[in-house]
């Protein structure tokens, strides 16, 4: 009960948070001793965070598809923010997809090293720290930045880097305005993590169902996951607006450090 209930809060706060969701779970499950949690949990509590996205995001997310539909009804449409974040999205979910299976065997080598985590944490600090000195332009978002925000996603499925951080900064660096570059990161994140979410579900073992499968107290891991979730968004929005992104690359900088040194005093050196 009490592993579920604190993956629930894990995986809520830095699925959204610029820490790395799947650097702290391995680092967590290294240090607790726990196994990988089943399938079935890992896709519900995916599936709480994608709901979180969701309600935060839903007045946005109505509107701007509405518009993109629209477009294709009326060209005089085709000028509306919906429609360019309609293709932006699809642009770098296409580019996230090419990407992730080329680089998919060594994400799985990557989950199974601490010191990969650790490192990739410093590159994570790294990037969050020049976030935070990025002057923007308000420019507005194209098909071209949809492509390279997707890519910074794809680079971020390795553990220890942040999706998140990755892409906001991403965005600003393309010129975005940070109230852009926050949200468009997370339209971005749906229809990667419903993609996962799917190819998660098709491994549960054949002639069981996921609920079958699932281990004792998820659903409170699923309510802890989704209310962290939007408390962790409403934070995040906030260090975006007012470009504090500091906090967060000193702390990922320190527990990158820290897993490396414990993986070289362990003498660990598996990359």
């Amino acid at each position: 009960m009490f592993e579920t209930f604190f993956l629930g809060v894990l995986q809520g706060l830095t699925e959204f948070l610029p820490v790395s969701s799947s650097g702290h779970l391995v680092l967590a499950q290294g240090l607790m001793g726990w196994r990988d949690p089943a399938v079935s949990f890992d896709v519900m509590l995916h599936l709480a965070t994608m709901a979180a996205t969701l309600v935060y995001f839903r007045r946005e997310i109505v509107s701007l598809l509405t518009e993109w539909l629209q477009g294709f009804a009326d060209g005089e449409r085709r000028d509306t923010e919906g429609w360019r974040t309609g293709w932006a999205v699809l642009a770098g979910s296409v580019a996230t997809v090419a990407v992730v299976l080329l680089v998919r065997p060594f994400v799985e080598k990557a989950f199974a090293s601490p010191l990969a985590v650790g490192v990739s944490l410093l590159v994570t600090a790294c990037v969050l720290w020049a976030g935070s000195n990025i002057r923007t332009d308000n420019r507005r978002l194209t098909v071209a930045t949809g492509l390279w925000t997707g890519l910074a996603q794809a680079v971020a499925v390795f553990p220890g880097l942040s999706r998140s951080g990755l892409t906001i900064v991403a965005g600003l660096k393309r010129g975005l305005a940070p109230e852009t570059a926050f949200a468009f990161s997370f339209f971005l994140s749906l229809p990667a993590i419903a993609g996962a979410t799917l190819l998660q579900a098709l491994d549960v073992p054949e002639g069981q169902s996921i609920f079958s499968c699932l281990p004792a107290g998820w659903c409170a891991g699923m309510a802890a996951a989704f209310i962290t979730g939007l408390g962790a968004l409403a934070l995040l929005r906030r260090v975006v607006l007012k470009g504090r992104w500091k906090g967060f690359a000193v702390y990922c900088a320190v527990a990158g450090l820290v897993v490396i040194a414990v993986e070289i005093f362990r003498g660990g050196t598996g990359m």
